[in-house]
């Protein structure tokens, strides 16, 4: 059976897992279609067409097991709307665990701690304008993986995640491996107050070590949100990127404006993105955005050719 198949039949599933769930346990089919109309200029000339923007189908819930113990669960695909992509469903976030007084153990395959820390700084996140474009390489999604993360005390909360090598031989003469990668974090939420600090070790790559800290406020209508991040390759060599977010709120309007710098995936990239929202209820709105991507890339000690991409584009997203 290939991937498209499989994926198909277990969400031909939900339904007979929803009915088949025992009483007082918790399961949750949920899903959301994210789809733009846009204009790409990435140097070639531009091209017209549709996206689709991590559209996706999952399935969630806890199991009661004892008293205060639950046994949980999620499987959750990305769905390909606009044809492009050669199968139209893909894993994203598909782990099981236990969640209790003490905390969250899961295991399977799921965004990082250092990923996760951005929380919703990344106002354009999924879109064109997503800081994993230009500003950082470490927003993954590591499969093989087992975290734990503890309550939250008085705001704080800290997460852990081991991510196995499976014996991967990187260097066949030596028959060195790759490292396992440890990624963590430790975030404070409270009173519209975020403060987040994450470490990614052996993750991005061997012997490359990632710091992330990141910063958002809310104050009535204004979110205000900054990134920087920081990368040391094998060889010693340090790179880093920043960004910087702002989200207004007029009603039903969301006013959005996002701009950065980062030598993590191109010498010299900038980036900057504005947006609007026009929210219709918790489950639907369109919205619209325009983002300006530059760098350069060095082909000689003294010769660069310039980056310049630019998108623009009016979609719908829809939330069940």
């Amino acid at each position: 059976m290939n991937k498209t198949a499989l994926s198909l039949a277990i969400v031909a599933m939900i339904p007979t897992l929803a009915s088949a769930q025992e009483e007082g346990d918790v399961l949750d089919f949920y899903g959301k279609a994210n789809v733009t109309f846009q204009s790409a200029d990435e140097g070639d000339g531009s091209v017209t067409d549709v996206q689709s923007n991590a559209s996706r189908l999952g399935v969630q819930g806890k199991i009661a097991l004892t008293d205060g113990i639950y046994g949980i669960y999620r499987m959750e695909y990305e769905a390909d709307m606009d044809g492009d992509a050669d199968e139209t469903f893909s894993q994203r976030n598909i782990y099981a665990g236990l969640e209790g007084g003490f905390g969250q153990v899961i295991a399977g395959k799921f965004d990082t701690p250092l990923k996760a820390a951005q929380k919703k700084v990344d106002l354009f996140n999924d879109l064109e304008g997503d800081i994993k474009s230009l500003i950082t390489n470490s927003d993954n999604r590591e499969e093989d993986a087992l975290q734990y993360t503890t309550p939250s005390f008085a705001g704080f909360k800290a997460s852990a995640a081991y991510i196995s090598n499976k014996d991967e031989v990187i260097n066949e003469e030596t028959g060195e491996e790759r490292n396992n990668g440890i990624s963590t974090s430790i975030a404070y939420d409270n009173n519209g107050v975020y403060m987040a600090y994450a470490f990614d070790q052996d993750v991005e790559g061997q012997d490359v070590d990632v710091q992330r800290f990141v910063a958002q406020y809310n104050i009535g209508p204004v979110q205000v949100g900054a990134l920087f991040e920081d990368q040391e390759n094998a060889d010693g060599e340090n790179v880093d990127g920043w960004m910087g977010s702002v989200a207004y709120k007029i009603e039903q309007w969301t006013l959005k404006a996002q701009y950065g710098q980062s030598d993590i995936k191109k010498e010299g990239g900038e980036t900057f993105s504005l947006g609007v929202d026009y929210k219709f209820n918790s489950a639907a709105k369109v919205f619209g955005f325009y983002t300006d991507e530059t760098a350069d890339t060095v082909i000689d000690d003294d010769i660069k050719i310039t980056y310049d991409r630019s998108y623009a584009g009016i979609g719908a997203e829809y939330k069940f």
